[in-house]
């Protein structure tokens, strides 16, 4: 898979990217509202050799795709997609954006470039994406991109030792065809 917007190019990972990967992986920042915690660089490389040869199609398997710039091939990124079972036309999204790359306007730029690609050319349905409850970055994007929220799950989730409460998000097609 390859998505290509006009920064950026959404790709497999690649072991050339594990420096730029480890940069941002290994920060608590970048873990603090995610799925998974800090790596260390044997974590990065074990990490990428696993997803660098994955192909979206699946269903029930995330697979990890690299976010990187077009004009140097460097990694401003990370993106998870997930078709679901038992229904392949439901898809969910995650990203992380390397703190160096932040507020540049890329997880708007690859959050639409994914939009597309599954809305037009996977033919999904749906697009859901859920997002830590005090992640104030990823909601306000999400609601810039037009996702509504359809979900409010308190203490739901046991998360850096804690209870913590999740938003989910969604978008149909038809809606993404009515405002894009």
């Amino acid at each position: 898979m390859k998505i290509s917007t006009n920064r950026l190019a959404i790709r497999n990972l690649q072991l050339t990217d594990l420096n730029d990967f480890h940069s941002y992986r290994c920060l608590p920042a970048v873990a603090l509202y995610q799925g998974f915690d800090i790596m260390n660089k044997e974590e990065c490389e074990k990490f990428i050799r696993e997803y660098k040869d994955k192909e979206l199609g699946k269903p029930g398997e995330w697979v990890q795709f690299a976010i990187a710039q077009k004009q140097n091939d460097q990694l401003v990124g990370d993106c998870a997609i997930k078709l679901h079972a038992p229904d392949p036309r439901i898809a969910e999204i995650g990203m992380s954006i390397s703190p160096s790359f932040q507020q540049r306007g890329y997880a708007k730029e690859a959050m639409l470039g994914i939009m597309n690609f599954l809305f037009n050319q996977k033919e999904v349905h749906r697009i859901v994406e859920i997002t830590d409850a005090e992640n104030k970055a990823s909601i306000q994007l999400l609601k810039s991109l037009g996702f509504r929220q359809e979900g409010h799950f308190i203490e739901n989730i046991w998360f850096n030792n804690k209870w913590g409460s999740e938003y989910q998000y969604a978008m149909l097609r038809k809606e993404w065809e009515n405002n894009f």
